[in-house]
């Protein structure tokens, strides 16, 4: 891949890092600072099931946070965009799609097979 392509892609996972960890700061925040008081047992329910759908999206923000670190990790390393089951090259449109990914599409195709039989 050349340096142009990895520079790309570089600035897109960055870009998109910042983004989540803002957003994790600002839930963060929002969290601690907030001091509301619910009388109605309803509006208290609404509240904290907001609050833990908020945190599962976030939970899953931080899976991609690491995915993204690892990803910048592997521009540095020189091993971004090479699948790691079978060494070929993960096509530029793959990675357009999901540039955290570490597999082509077809070891995922397989991968995706394999856990359907597994019942996965």
């Amino acid at each position: 891949m050349n340096k142009e392509t990895l520079d790309y892609f570089k600035d897109l996972l960055q870009e998109r890092l910042a983004e989540l960890l803002s957003e994790a700061k600002e839930t963060l925040s929002g969290m601690t600072t907030s001091k509301e008081s619910f009388p109605d047992p309803t509006d208290r329910a609404s509240l904290e099931s907001d609050r833990n759908f908020t945190l599962r999206i976030r939970d899953r923000e931080r899976k991609l946070i690491n995915k993204i670190k690892d990803a910048l990790e592997r521009i540095e390393n020189g091993t971004f965009g090479i699948c790691d089951s079978c060494g070929d090259e993960i096509g530029i449109g793959r990675l357009k799609a999901r540039p955290v990914t570490t597999l082509c599409v077809d070891c995922k195709t397989r991968q995706e097979a394999a856990e359907k039989i597994r019942g996965e």
